[in-house]
């Protein structure tokens, strides 16, 4: 019986630390395995579970262009305010593929990232024949460009321009605009003033975008530093633009915009953005899920755009206007296009008074991505970015007439996509499932160990207990009580009967 329980509870002792060991083992070595495993397949490396990924992005990408028609074009050249109607989407699918990469010995690779665009017409609120009437991009921009210039030559362009029959606002089809419409007055304005618009050919607002390239990226492939992972070294072989008024304003910080380095923190990301000529830095605003995957949501804050007396680090990219949209002529040809959020959302009330027919709103205007902090891979993102012209009245151009100043929106786009598919299975599965199960299967092991041990140290103490206790005698007849007179009386009875026998 004794034997039998010392038996069961050393195999219960040995079965409980094996648990504790095996559950501290994983305690201990399932995050370097987690992190190895994480930082193995992040890299950019062609044996990487991401370099596919980082290569031939699978996440379809969809561009939803957003028209601002103006109501009332006669009614804004004698003064009146911009009225304002909101057209679309129009969706494009959008493909996103890497060609020209070369790997180098100083922990970099170079690529070429190029975009197709094709329109999709069961997504969209119209069609690309559709007609919008919108500011004469080319000769509002070219009058505002020539407002310092001698008179005589804006009176010889605006000669010109009548006999073109140019007018302040033209009624083009969405496609025109987009991709680009054959327009003599680029010739004109070259001939008149050289080298005004460098461009010859059509002009559309989205032409460099389809089937283009946005610059040589040379970014850190993460192979000696993981830390550094996807971070770009340089662009265009250049370390920092020229675009900008300060040195800080010109930097190229973070990565090209795709990905960013593992294990985040929850604070802020940088990218930098040839759309933008700069880069920019999104803030963290919350935690949550994406399809089951943890993420991190980084959003604009109300700096982005401020100008330089609102945010005085923002100094550089002026002059500025009001608070809300940033100046991006230096690096557009000089013509006077501004860049913000969708509606004027987050910027100087004034901007949104301006014109009729603007509804600024967060849900629908404001940028976000959702990262997942331990890749550094984004789940699911929408960056929003609105268009605007600069138009006014420039004395000697009478195709101006009496247009007030003003920062008229052109149009708004969202670039969004999130993973999904075999792509999200297998990303769940191997950075999300297994690293749980891990962590799930240590706290079993350490918690199933604690009963077994308990089991086995009562069990050897009921053992140890029962060994020590002494053994039950078996009932005897009692010997008489002995006294100091029972000796006596014994020899005494003894000598009566000797007597007796003599």
């Amino acid at each position: 019986m004794a034997a039998g329980r010392r038996r069961v509870a050393v195999g219960l002792g040995v079965a409980g630390a094996a648990l504790a060991l095996l559950g501290g083992c994983l305690l201990l070595a399932g995050p370097v395995i987690v992190r190895e495993q994480v930082v193995k397949n992040v890299r950019i490396n062609p044996n990487s579970i991401s370099f596919s990924m980082w290569k031939d992005i699978p996440v379809p990408f969809y561009m939803s262009v957003y028209f601002f028609e103006v109501l009332n074009p006669k009614e804004v050249l004698q003064g009146a305010k911009p009225a304002l109607s909101q057209r679309g989407p129009y969706v494009y699918r959008e493909f996103r593929y890497k060609t020209n990469i070369t790997f180098h010995d100083n922990d970099t690779v170079s690529f070429l990232e190029y975009r197709q665009l094709f329109f999709q017409p069961h997504l969209s609120n119209g069609t690309e024949e559709e007609y919008i009437v919108v500011p004469n991009i080319l000769m509002m921009g070219a009058a505002v460009m020539m407002e310092h210039l001698p008179n005589f030559l804006k009176l010889l362009l605006s000669g010109t321009l009548a006999g073109l029959k140019q007018e302040a606002f033209m009624n083009r089809t969405v496609g025109e605009i987009m991709w680009g419409y054959d327009d003599p007055l680029i010739d004109t304005i070259n001939a008149l003033v050289p080298g005004l618009i460098p461009f010859k050919g059509k002009f559309g607002l989205f032409l460099q975008m389809n089937n283009s390239n946005s610059g040589l990226f040379t970014v850190y492939t993460g192979m000696k530093n993981i830390s550094k992972v996807h971070m770009v070294d340089s662009w265009n072989g250049l370390k920092k633009v020229n675009y900008w008024r300060s040195s800080e304003c010109n930097m190229i910080n973070g990565t090209s915009g795709e990905m960013w380095p593992p294990f985040m923190s929850p604070t802020s990301l940088e990218f930098y953005s040839p759309d933008a000529c700069r880069s920019m830095t999104l803030v963290y605003e919350q935690s949550g899920k994406f399809e089951g995957v943890p993420t991190y949501r980084f959003v604009a804050p109300k700096t982005l755009f401020a100008n330089g007396t609102d945010y005085p680090p923002n100094e550089g990219f002026c002059p500025c206007m009001q608070s809300g949209i940033q100046n991006i002529s230096s690096c557009r040809l000089n013509a006077p296009m501004f860049i913000s959020h969708p509606h004027f959302y987050n910027a100087d009330p004034a901007l949104v008074n301006a014109v009729e027919g603007l509804h600024p709103s967060k849900d629908q205007h404001a940028l976000f991505l959702d990262v997942h902090p331990m890749t550094g891979i984004p789940m699911n993102c929408s960056i929003k970015l609105q268009l605007n012209l600069y138009i006014k009245k420039v004395s000697g151009i009478i195709q101006t007439g009496k247009i007030e100043p003003v920062v008229l929106p052109l149009l708004w786009f969202a670039e969004s996509g999130s993973i999904e598919g075999s792509v999200l299975n297998q990303f769940y599965n191997n950075l999300v499932l297994i690293p749980t199960i891990l962590d799930c299967l240590q706290y079993i092991f350490l918690g199933l160990s604690v009963p077994f041990i308990i089991s086995a140290a009562v069990l050897m103490l009921k053992n140890q207990r029962t060994e020590k206790s002494p053994c039950h005698p078996t009932m005897q007849s009692k010997p008489p009580p002995s006294s100091e007179t029972t000796p006596l009386l014994h020899d005494a009875g003894a000598l009566s009967q000797d007597d007796a026998e003599a």
